[in-house]
């Protein structure tokens, strides 16, 4: 029987807890590399699972299949902290929610247009509810830094090694192929390296001439102290995204990714978290905890990079800003291919070698035609 392959996966949020679980289910030697677990953007995730508006069919088909990844996850780590608490939304104007409405029903989202008194059955603590907003029931969120420890605690129950407060600091590369990695603890090689690391990607794979196209917008999530419940599921408002979480906090930024929190990011917070207390009933009890910002890892058309790098073998990329949505998808199509060699026919659309030449991106080049969720 052949010796199992020996994987390093740089990166502990969500997408690398989440293919180092899937490869140690296949078989695979797994190490983890991580400065910190939990990863770094992770923590700063509003958290939604969703196919919501703004992506072209093919992208939301594979942000779709992976909302069912989640219910199977669950069904093998049943701990896994994660609530299909739907959503509430009228953040667009009446005639882009039917015409998205429209299209996302046509394409089987689970979408219901609701009146007033129906929102204020669904979220009765709204202040203000709306005359006219869609339900998504199949919509849901998930504790992301609990389900990443939760995950690689599993992973090292079965014999994965986790590296936490390691320093990568390049990728080593010999005759073309990338062969391991070099740490703050010296060298460590393998059959493969994934490279799952947010917004710290582009900077390593520039350490083996590897050019990712990455951009890292701030955004600014408010967290309120934990409170009575409030709110049922996800709340979209017009520039303001909500949902409680398991803990009782109230989190909340200007769109579910957060905004720019600007030159005085503790003013930004302050103001945010007055519109969070006016919009919902006792609101004005609610205490601000503290603020997040986040730099999100969102590649430069707005679409998840993820396989191997044609000119780096050995290499694989896995890097989105829709990584609470897609990591368990992620997670199980990267251990397919890494270990099985068997490429998935739905992520041809995402590689790297999309940004080889211009014109030869497989959607919308243009981040305004292709929002990604998160």
């Amino acid at each position: 029987m052949p010796s199992p392959q020996k994987i390093i996966v740089i990166g502990a949020g969500i997408i690398g807890a989440s293919i180092a679980w899937h490869l140690q289910r296949k078989g695979a030697s797994v190490t983890v590399v991580a400065q910190q677990s939990g990863g770094v953007a992770t923590p700063n995730s509003f958290a939604w699972i969703n196919a919501s508006w703004g992506n072209p069919e093919f992208y939301f088909q594979l942000r779709h299949r992976s909302m069912a990844e989640w219910s199977r996850l669950a069904t093998d780590l049943p701990d896994l902290p994660l609530s299909w608490c739907g959503g509430l939304c009228w953040d667009l104007p009446e005639a882009e929610l039917d015409a998205y409405a429209a299209q996302h029903h046509g394409w089987g989202y689970g979408i219901q247009p609701v009146n007033r008194p129906t929102s204020t059955m669904i979220e009765p603590n709204l202040a203000n509810p709306p005359d006219y907003a869609l339900h998504i029931a199949e919509e849901g969120a998930v504790e992301p830094v609990a389900a990443s420890e939760l995950l690689l605690k599993d992973a090292r129950s079965r014999g994965a090694t986790i590296l936490s407060g390691v320093e990568v600091k390049a990728l080593l590369r010999e005759g073309g192929r990338i062969v391991g990695i070099k740490t703050s603890e010296g060298v460590m090689h393998a059959d493969h390296v994934v490279l799952a690391a947010g917004a710290g990607t582009a900077a390593l794979a520039a350490s083996a001439d590897i050019l990712v196209p990455l951009e890292t917008p701030p955004g600014l999530i408010v967290h309120s102290r934990p409170t009575k419940k409030l709110l049922n599921g996800l709340v979209m408002a017009p520039g303001l995204h909500m949902r409680q979480t398991m803990e009782g906090r109230i989190i909340a930024g200007g769109d579910f990714g957060g905004t720019d929190p600007g030159d005085n990011p503790e003013t930004a917070a302050r103001r945010l978290f007055t519109k969070v207390q006016s919009a919902l009933k006792g609101g004005e009890a609610l205490e601000l905890d503290f603020h997040t910002i986040g730099h999100r890892p969102t590649p430069r058309d707005g679409f998840p990079i993820l396989g191997e790098v044609d000119a780096a073998p050995g290499l694989y990329l896995a890097v989105l800003h829709s990584g609470v949505t897609l990591a368990p998808l992620v997670g199980l199509l990267a251990a397919e291919e890494i270990v099985d060699g068997k490429a998935d026919p739905q992520l041809a659309s995402f590689r790297l070698s999309r940004f080889a030449q211009p014109g030869e991106a497989p959607g919308p080049r243009n981040p305004r035609d292709a929002l990604p969720q998160s």
